[in-house]
């Protein structure tokens, strides 16, 4: 198990590029398996969970070629269906949540998909129900495989259906989605997830020949094709890592430039760490954060205590709430942070309540954040990251303390961020990895 030791107190100065988006390269990754054609995607991010699912693929016989660093180009003309009876997929795609993916469009374009309960971070439930009923109404059946631990699922010929979500789940809707383009007639989906991750998907899908319509809504209409074609696509930067940087240079007092942003579909993240009284500067496609010797958190015109929340797209993502957490304890003020989705998110902050942290747990979803401005410094500590997103909150927070800190299981980072130690490194950081 490989571990970060950090030296705290040391500002960046500089320009950084933030990586491909993970959550969307996972999604357009599992859709070249709808065509036989080749299909070419650049600015894939080089992690682990994209690369574990780039190696699941190749194991199931896709064509695959790395053209560069971050272009790959893909070809599912001779897949191997009786890979997935085999335990090594069973166990490599338990460990990736990102496979549940590959079950929409393998079932729209062969009938047929295996797969076990997937892995990934734990941060509580996060249930595929979603998943597999909105394929269930397009005509598939379900079977629980009690022995093997897998579901298996058949369609002879997937018809389109109007349903209503659940919930807006981003992955959920990315896989009814692969599995409507090839279905017979016409697909409504409502409660749709937009995120930019869905929008990118819905344009790859239609320029290989699929007609969605309602791309950025919560109302997708999917008109069914016979077949899709080859095509190329470029991966957005990734909002996270993004929001990530935005954080991790204020509560640095570091001065950066970030670039390439995408900055257009960003959301409300910009305006939310404004909110914390960070000073965000658009320069065209880029983001400057000055320095900060001190940021005020802002209250509700009332004068009441702000919060932040998250909310499906366009309200704001879950994948940051742990880092607005960690930057609000070195801010001048008091919030609320409320993440709703997932009950086990939060439970990183008693590892930030041993570095001098004050925050207030009330429940498994929210956390009160008191925060210390300059009266007191966050102190090194020996932690373990839990999962991705909080691990690098606790980076960040590592990065600003007083004297070193020890990150164990960094593997969680590494799942989501690339080289985030050599590239901080390059700007000024002091990461060391064991």
């Amino acid at each position: 198990m490989s571990s970060f030791v950090i030296e705290g107190g040391y500002r960046m100065s500089g320009e950084i590029i933030p990586q491909g988006a993970k959550n969307e390269a996972l999604e357009v990754i599992c859709a070249v398996l709808l065509t036989p054609e080749k299909v070419t995607i650049h600015n894939i991010p080089d992690i682990l969970d994209v690369n574990n699912l780039i190696q699941l693929l190749r194991d199931m016989q896709v064509k695959v070629e790395r053209l560069s660093a971050d272009t790959y180009t893909f070809q599912a003309d001779n897949i191997d269906l009786d890979y997935m009876k085999t335990d090594e997929f069973l166990r490599k795609s338990t460990s990736l949540r990102g496979s549940v993916m590959i079950v929409g469009p393998l079932v729209a374009r062969f009938g047929k998909a295996l797969i076990p309960k997937p892995g990934g971070d734990k941060i509580g439930r996060r249930r595929l129900d979603t998943h597999f009923v909105g394929i269930q109404k397009l005509g598939a059946s379900f079977q629980y495989n009690a022995d093997r631990l897998i579901y298996e699922i058949e369609a002879d010929r997937l018809k389109g259906t109007y349903m209503l979500l659940d919930e807006a789940s981003v992955t959920g809707t990315a896989n009814i989605l692969m599995a409507a383009v090839l279905a017979e007639g016409t697909t409504t989906i409502y409660n749709a997830a937009c995120e930019p991750y869905l929008q990118q998907l819905s344009t790859m899908l239609n320029n290989m020949g699929a007609r969605i319509s309602g791309v950025g809504s919560n109302l997708l209409t999917i008109q069914g094709v016979e077949a899709l074609g080859g095509t190329t696509h470029t991966i957005l930067p990734d909002m996270i890592e993004v929001g990530s940087f935005i954080g991790m240079a204020a509560m640095t007092a570091s001065d950066i430039t970030i670039k390439n942003t995408g900055y257009d579909k960003l959301g409300i993240i910009p305006e939310s760490f404004r909110r914390l009284g960070i000073t965000v500067e658009k320069q065209g496609d880029d983001i400057h954060i000055p320095t900060h010797e001190t940021y005020e958190i802002e209250t509700f015109i009332d004068g009441s205590i702000m919060t932040i929340a998250d909310a499906p797209w366009p309200g704001l993502t879950p994948d940051l709430l742990s880092v607005f957490l960690v930057v609000a304890t070195q801010a001048v003020g008091s919030v609320l942070i409320h993440q709703k989705m997932f009950e086990s998110r939060l439970f990183f902050v008693d590892k930030l309540i041993d570095m001098g942290a004050q925050i207030i747990l009330c429940d498994p979803h929210r956390a009160t954040v008191i925060g210390l401005g300059n009266r007191f410094k966050l102190r090194g500590a020996n932690m373990v990251s839990p999962d991705i997103r909080a691990g690098i909150a606790l980076l960040i927070a590592a990065m600003s303390a007083e004297g070193s800190s020890h990150i164990h299981n960094i593997d969680q980072i590494d799942r989501g961020y690339q080289d985030i130690d050599k590239r901080l490194n390059s700007i000024g950081a002091r990461i060391t990895r064991l």
